[in-house]
């Protein structure tokens, strides 16, 4: 008979079950999350799910998509970290390329997203998983790809199902040009998610408004774009950044249009509590040190945020007054 199998037609035996289907594709049934029909179908399902005539499933898995001092430890979804930088899985050369990244940056979370199984790969070689430190590093799906509420929630319960975790990292875009976010479907994508019992960390823009209502429905963080996604032009908006930061009650973390490592200082010394990047690392022409210089700056603008910076002046004001055997200023 035939069924849809990630989109492609394909003949499989009568009488044939979901895990009777992985398994002859050589894939790890812990590693994937299975639709059927737009049902999630379940690990414990699976065994019980016979595949019918015209049936359409869906294999999904992710896709990619320094310590701060002990004293200012930094507090997510109930978690705690020392290091403020999150840093996503998407672009590198290679997997490995990407784990040195992720290494030399010191980040604590990486984001990742929900994407199709490449049905030619068996078993769990090559995964991005498997290049992910799982006891050092902790996972934040995200939902990129969403561009309605309904495809937000499709693919936020598609990686618990992979991960069984709780928090997802909400982006509902609104075009493919700009990858702006959708405030009004994000806000109401926020509300059924939080309703769901996920954690719920939406991407949105810098509109101190948006952000509110986004904390009022629940949200366990705002992320607020420093500019547009891949774009590198650094933060485009501090003084509405810094807004969201003095309202807000949750963590609020600048996430996107990071292109140097002075960008990632400027966000934290505006008080951001955290700064989400990955095309500047991925892109870079030395991913690696890039990385490197990312951490630094996260704790170099932390430390001068809580340092506290000398008011601006439109005048000059001597460092060592009264020194020198010169006169009097002359009038």
């Amino acid at each position: 008979m035939r069924i849809r199998l990630n989109g492609v037609i394909t003949e499989v035996a009568e009488g044939l079950t979901l895990e009777g289907l992985l398994r002859g594709l050589g894939l790890d049934g812990q590693a994937v999350a299975v639709e059927l029909n737009l049902d999630i179908i379940t690990r414990d399902r699976r065994a019980q799910s016979v595949l019918k005539e015209n049936d359409e499933v869906e294999i999904v898995k992710f896709v990619g998509g320094g310590s701060q001092a002990q004293g200012d430890p930094f507090e997510l979804g109930g978690k705690t970290f020392g290091s403020r930088l999150l840093i996503g899985t998407g672009r590198y050369p290679s997997f490995d390329d990407m784990r040195r990244c992720h290494q030399a940056s010191g980040s604590q979370i990486v984001t990742l997203a929900v994407g199709r199984h490449p049905l030619d790969l068996r078993g769990g070689s090559g995964q991005i998983l498997d290049f992910i430190d799982r006891e050092a590093i902790t996972l934040l799906p995200n939902t990129a790809g969403a561009y309605t509420v309904k495809e937000a929630r499709r693919l936020a319960s598609l990686a618990r199902e992979l991960l069984g975790t709780d928090w997802i990292k909400l982006e509902v875009m609104g075009d493919a040009t700009t990858l702006w976010p959708d405030v009004a479907e994000t806000v109401q994508a926020c509300r059924e998610l939080v309703r769901d019992g996920f954690k719920v960390f939406p991407y949105t823009t810098d509109d101190p408004i948006v952000a509110s209502k986004l904390e009022d429905e629940g949200a366990s963080a705002i992320m607020p774009l420093g500019s547009m996604i891949g774009s590198g032009l650094g933060l485009l908006n501090p003084l509405a950044l810094q807004r969201i930061k003095a309202t807000a009650k949750v963590p609020v973390i600048v996430d996107a249009g990071v292109g140097c490592a002075s960008d990632a200082a400027q966000a934290m010394e505006l008080g951001a509590d955290a700064v989400l990047l990955n095309s500047a690392v991925a892109g870079a022409q030395d991913p690696v040190a890039m990385a490197a210089a990312m951490g630094l700056a996260i704790r170099a603008g932390r430390l001068s945020f809580l340092a506290g910076r000398i008011p601006k002046r439109g005048y000059a004001t001597p460092s060592s007054p009264g020194a020198g055997l010169a006169g009097g200023a002359k009038l």
